[in-house]
């Protein structure tokens, strides 16, 4: 399958690398691909910097978002969620239209130091944010409640299946990204919460999720729905 995966950061990384594995053909995308293959900082102790990066995943094209975004049957938008409407922007909506957009993003507001807030919830979400705006796509938030390698390998925790969550208001885009994300990812228990306003749920599942981080010193951890 085509796939676009949107950023380039840790979280586009890890997808885009799985998913190349797995025999699919990938391309990442970024606003402007010259710049950022000569960007000259570190990576985070989590990611490589792209460009250490590609030395090892060579086969993985990094193009503009358009281009990523017209290649891609599938996208999957990784990115920080305070440019996650611009990045779909700068995708095209001709790109985009029809096609499944799993949104991963959190709108986490870093203004006033840690832990975050969140720049929109409660009454909206940023997951409806993006349908509103790209009415024509087929938006379905998820794995946004677990950190990065994990939305690859639910696996690596050990113990009873962990839950992942998906929403959207196409019925069709949700069992699509359902059965991707078990066969994709190895994912076991997926639990359907409904149309996209039930992003607003597992968004703010982020400020009890940043909280047990903080205690825990550790992101080893997810949720699981007991039943």
């Amino acid at each position: 399958m085509k796939i676009a995966v949107l950023g380039t950061g840790m979280v586009g990384q890890i997808i885009a690398a799985k998913l190349a594995d797995i025999g699919h053909s990938v391309v990442m995308g970024t606003r402007d691909p010259a710049k950022t293959l000569s960007r000259k900082e570190e990576g985070t102790p989590n990611a490589a910097h792209i460009t250490d990066w590609m030395k090892s995943h060579a086969a993985i094209p990094v193009v503009r978002y358009a281009e990523a975004a017209q290649h891609g049957e599938i996208v999957i938008l990784a990115v920080n969620g305070a440019g996650a409407l611009s990045t779909l922007t700068l995708a095209g909506a001709q790109h985009l239209a029809g096609k499944t957009v799993m949104d991963i993003t959190n709108p986490l507001d870093f203004s006033k130091g840690m832990p975050p807030s969140l720049f929109v919830c409660n009454t909206d979400s940023l997951g409806e944010e993006l349908q509103k705006a790209f009415p024509e796509a087929r938006i379905v938030k998820t794995l946004n409640t677990v950190r990065a390698d994990l939305m690859v390998d639910p696996a690596k925790l050990t113990g009873e299946a962990i839950t992942m969550f998906v929403c959207g208001n196409d019925a069709g885009a949700k069992t699509a990204v359902t059965s991707y994300l078990k066969t994709w990812f190895g994912w076991k228990d997926v639990i359907d919460l409904g149309d996209i306003t039930s992003a607003r749920g597992t968004e703010m599942l982020l400020p009890i999720w940043l909280r047990i981080w903080g205690v825990l010193q550790s992101a080893d951890f997810a949720f699981r729905i007991v039943r």
